[in-house]
Order: C-alpha cells, then sequence, then structure tokens
C-alpha cells in the first residue's frame, strides 16, 4: 500500500511504457521463480504502485482510463511475461469495476482513490467440503465494535498479496452479501497452501476469517451484472499470454538448435519445414486467443456502457452477449491452448523436458486456468442459447446438492 495517490498513465500507450520495464525483468525471471516457488510479491506490489488495479478508473480519479480492450491487450503481454500475474489481480479487475459502475457515493470515491493509491484487493467466494450449492459457511455478524466475519474459503487468488479481501458471506438475516476485509488485522489468516500443479504463484490458497473486522458490507445482489464475463475474460487474457510465451519460448529454442535427426528435413533446425509447421500451428493458437480476448473486451466495453441502464433492454442484451462471447472464447481457448502447450516438445525433442528450461510450465499453467468454471458446461449453455435463445446463467455456484437423495 503506498501513501500518497499514484499519477497513474493516462491512456494505452503511457500504460504499457510504464509497465513494460517490468514486464521485462518479470519475463526474464518467471522461469526460476516457478521452479523455486519464489512469490512474487515485490513484483504484485511494483505492478500495483504502477497502476496496473486501476487502469479502468477514469484518469481525472487517478486511473489510466482504458477500455477492457485496451487492458487485454496489456495483461495477454503480462500473462507472457508471468501468466500467474493477470490471475492474482483478477478479484481486483472485479471490484474496481463494481465500485467503478455503482452510483456515484462517498464510498464509491474513497474505494476509486484507494485504487488510485496502489490498493489492490484479493478475492475469497469459494468454499471447499459439504458447503450446499447456493449456501456459504462464513457468516456476518453485528456487534457493537461493527460487522464482524467468521468462516474459511478456498481458492482465494490473490488475497495474499492483497490490501483487501472481497469475500462472499451470509449475513444475520441469511441474506447474501459480500465483506470487503482488510488483511494484515487480528483475525486474518491467508495460506499460501494451493497445491495445484499450475498457476503455483496466484495465492490460490485459504483464508481463515475468525472475529474479522469487515470494513464494508454490500448485497450480492446489488453487484454488477457482466461480473462472470469479466472474471472469466481475465482467465482467457492468461491463456492468450501463455500461448504467446509458448510461441516466443519455442521459437528461440528452435533457432538456438544445433542438434538435427539424420532423417529430418535440413542441417539446420530451424530452418526444418516440418518443424516451422509446428510453430505455425502454435501461432496461430496465439493469433487466435490474442483476438478472441479483443472481441470479449468489446462485448464488457458494451456491457460496461450499459450499465447506468440496468435491466433495460439494451442493458440485458449487452450482458448476454458478453457472457456468451466470454464462454464461446472459453470453449476455444480451453482447448487450444493447453495443446499448442504440449506441441511446443514435437518441436525441440528430449532437452526440451529438462526441469532446468522449465518449457513444462506452459502446460501446467494452462491446464490448470482451463480447468476453471469447466468449459463442458459453458458449451452447453452456449448451445442452448444459439438453438433455442435461452438465456446464460450469469451466477453458478458449486457445492453439494442437498436435494438429491443418491450418490
Amino acid at each position: 500500500m503506498t501513501d500518497t495517490t499514484l499519477s497513474a498513465p493516462a491512456g494505452s500507450a503511457a500504460a504499457r511504457e510504464r509497465l513494460a520495464p517490468v514486464l521485462e525483468r518479470l519475463a526474464a525471471d518467471a522461469s526460476r521463480r516457478e521452479r523455486e516457488h519464489e512469490l512474487p510479491t515485490e513484483a504484485v506490489r511494483e505492478l500495483a504502485a504502477a497502476g496496473l488495479g486501476a487502469l479502468r478508473l477514469p484518469v481525472e480519479s487517478g486511473g489510466g482510463g482504458l477500455s477492457f480492450v485496451e487492458l487485454g491487450e496489456l495483461l495477454v503481454d503480462l500473462a507472457a511475461a508471468d501468466s500467474n500475474l493477470p490471475q492474482i489481480f483478477r478479484g481486483q479487475f472485479a471490484f474496481a469495476e463494481d465500485r467503478l459502475v455503482a452510483p456515484p457515493s462517498a464510498d464509491r470515491d474513497a474505494w476509486l482513490a484507494r485504487f488510485a493509491a496502489g490498493e489492490i484487493v484479493g478475492n475469497a467466494w469459494s468454499e471447499t467440503g459439504a458447503v450446499g450449492l447456493g449456501e456459504s459457511g462464513t457468516r456476518v455478524r453485528r456487534t457493537p465494535d461493527g460487522p464482524r466475519v467468521d468462516g474459511r474459503k478456498y481458492y482465494t487468488t490473490g488475497s495474499l498479496y492483497a490490501d483487501w479481501i472481497d469475500a462472499t458471506a451470509k449475513d444475520e438475516d441469511g441474506a447474501d452479501v459480500t465483506v470487503l476485509v482488510r488483511t494484515g488485522q487480528p483475525g486474518v489468516v491467508v495460506s499460501d497452501d494451493w497445491d495445484g500443479f499450475g498457476q503455483q504463484l496466484t495465492g490460490t490458497g485459504t483464508a481463515v476469517f475468525d472475529g474479522a473486522l469487515a470494513d464494508h458490507v454490500y448485497a450480492f445482489s446489488d453487484r454488477f451484472r457482466y461480473q462472470t464475463a469479466l472474471y472469466q475474460w481475465t482467465l482467457l487474457t492468461v491463456l492468450a499470454g501463455i500461448a504467446q510465451a509458448v510461441e516466443r519460448d519455442a521459437g528461440a529454442a528452435l533457432r538456438a538448435r544445433t542438434r538435427v535427426y539424420s532423417h529430418g528435413l535440413a542441417p539446420f533446425a530451424k530452418d526444418d519445414g516440418q518443424l516451422q509447421a509446428v510453430i505455425g500451428e502454435v501461432s496461430a493458437v496465439a493469433f487466435t486467443a490474442r483476438s478472441l480476448v479483443r472481441s470479449v473486451g468489446e462485448t464488457l466495453d458494451a456491457a460496461a456502457a450499459t450499465a447506468a441502464e440496468r435491466g433495460s433492454a439494451a442493458d440485458d442484451a449487452a450482458n448476454i452477449r458478453a457472457e456468451i462471447a466470454s464462454a464461446q472464447a472459453q470453449v476455444v481457448l480451453s482447448q487450444s491452448v493447453p495443446q499448442a502447450a504440449t506441441r511446443l516438445f514435437d518441436t525441440l525433442g528430449a532437452s526440451a523436458v529438462s526441469r532446468a528450461a522449465g518449457l513444462d510450465r506452459h502446460w501446467r499453467n494452462a491446464r490448470t486456468v482451463a480447468s476453471h468454471n469447466p468449459w463442458v458446461y459453458k458449451a452447453r449453455i452456449v448451445g442452448d442459447w444459439s438453438v433455442n435463445g435461452t438465456v446464460p446463467p450469469f451466477i453458478w455456484q458449486i457445492g453439494v446438492d442437498r436435494t438429491s437423495t443418491t450418490a
């Protein structure tokens, strides 16, 4: 957290100029950090101080004034440098958007000022174990000192690095709410216990609240409508960045390779047409991924433009389009990017599987990102919309179906 409001970059070119040196350093050391499980705490704070979390805010509020299309371009480049980093900021982008499109108020102004000063928000919505569908074991209770939160969350992406945690809970009346809890206070413990084989540095572990003070409590029903599309879009930028990194690393390794096979097609691997074709496939996936990020970004910009007309026909149409577009892109990239990360090894031989090279991280990270929000369900939802015009669900839950009588 910084003490004063930063002069955040105005416009995409200025933002890119400010972030470029940071991205270059991150890319050079990404493989080692992942291999040694070195948490990118300093990098996250540097990016926050450079205004990454405030790029959607208006310039007059200390932000960058970027559209989703412009922000997406930067996030793909960030993911190409280190795929963990855009996902770490996923909760920040969502909550900042929620405050950005909220009606004018002193609360909204205070949040925009915090974001402009480099404060960031992590995410804590999911619970594991026997929690039922639509239920939450996390509770908010009223006390003379203010609302207090008790509960245990998992998949708390970004919370390990954040100033605040955006957590879902039930209040004393049983209503669904989101609470904003400051990290670093008594009663808040965030652990680096995420045990996934990919995206290992995202801080997607456990957060425990034991009588923690909740500075802000909001009705969940008031959240901005295109939040699910935005959450998925952020993961799309991660997949697109991984595809770009695969093309970059495969090409560099092929150019540097001096050993060839006797049954290959050229005296140098870089001139072997068969291997060039594989890189061409990877390049096509990277191009498609970036293009889809842009297309979905356009639908998010359209949804944001109608947010003040919540519930109108235009707002409904824009939100449906954003949700469907994000799902369509998810279906494609969840399959094609992990496949491209596998094809990388078809160009380089056995030396490519060296742990020191760290090329396996691209597949592991892509496969992990693709496992969020299973695409097989999204494919059905898109198909039902395409065939029958069925409106997609904008909010969904995971848990035990207590209405079922059989396992």
